[in-house]
């Protein structure tokens, strides 16, 4: 199914916790000055106009991104997603929003390197204007979680891969835990990131039980809500699961999610979940 296409949901609460989060492992990568390879298994265009007929059907960055575009007492994490995204809009407005590609973007360097899927057809059309030419980065018109495997492990030994599939279909839950945990028996010191959405519950309850069986280890799950689960339809929270995070994320998430869950909920519903579904061994 390829009828989802993320500029309805741009800047929403879900983005804002993916993109602090990517973010903070990015910086860490950076601290050394050895190469890193990343590769996002679903990109979308890259970037999206909040302005524009998709993001401005439902106005979904009303209750995320917007919220934060104004304040001054922000935490550190947020502080530097909202930094970020300022980057790409002009005089102090709100207008554009950049996904995942952009953002790695601004964090290369020289000799790092971006792998880039997406399977939409109008979607990769939009990745290829907006990430113009650069040598770092490659993109590839195809299915993430399956022709990726090819690049692991990565020549450099050190990077991240990121999954944020739709989720259309039931299977993807299965899918992407059978993903990771072959690219994970190719490449076990690199940090893996999915992100998933919370509509049923007990979807997600199976999810992250599949995954603790899976034998892996050093996984932990960062989730925000905006309102208690079932009192409306769609998505009412979603997280990252992160295995083999930066050591120092967790206490980053600490004091961020409280932070978030307060000043995004709607009503003071906001709820925040931090797990540690497995520990390190």
């Amino acid at each position: 199914m390829l009828s989802y296409r993320h500029a309805f949901h741009a800047g929403n609460f879900a983005d804002v916790l993916k993109h602090i989060v990517l973010l903070e492992i990015l910086t860490y990568l950076t601290q050394k000055e050895k190469p890193f390879c990343v590769i996002d298994t679903h990109a979308g265009g890259g970037k999206y106009e909040l302005d524009g007929d998709y993001a401005s059907k439902n106005r979904e960055f009303d209750s995320g991104i917007s919220q934060l575009w104004q304040r001054d007492d922000l935490p550190v994490s947020v502080a530097n997603y909202v930094s970020m995204q300022k980057r790409f809009n002009s005089n102090g407005q709100l207008t554009r929003y950049a996904g995942s590609p952009l953002l790695i973007k601004q964090l290369l360097r020289p000799h790092d390197k971006l792998h880039l899927f997406e399977l939409h057809s109008t979607e990769i059309a939009a990745l290829k204007l907006n990430m113009k030419h650069d040598k770092r980065i490659v993109i590839n018109h195809s299915d993430g979680l399956k022709d990726s495997f090819g690049l692991l492990p990565p020549v450099e030994r050190r990077g991240m891969v990121l999954i944020d599939p739709s989720y259309e279909m039931k299977s993807d839950y299965d899918q992407v835990v059978k993903t990771l945990t072959q690219m994970h028996k190719r490449f076990s010191t690199g940090t893996y990131v999915l992100w998933y959405p919370v509509i049923e519950r007990e979807r997600n309850q199976a999810l992250e039980k599949a995954l603790i069986k899976t034998g892996l280890s050093n996984i932990q799950l960062f989730e925000l809500g905006t309102v208690l689960d079932g009192s409306k339809r769609g998505m009412t929270a979603s997280g990252m699961i992160v295995i083999n995070p930066p050591w120092n994320l967790a206490q980053t998430m600490h004091t961020t999610l409280p932070w978030l869950a307060k000043f995004l909920g709607e009503n003071g519903q906001g709820t925040f979940r931090f797990e540690t579904l497995a520990t390190e061994k």
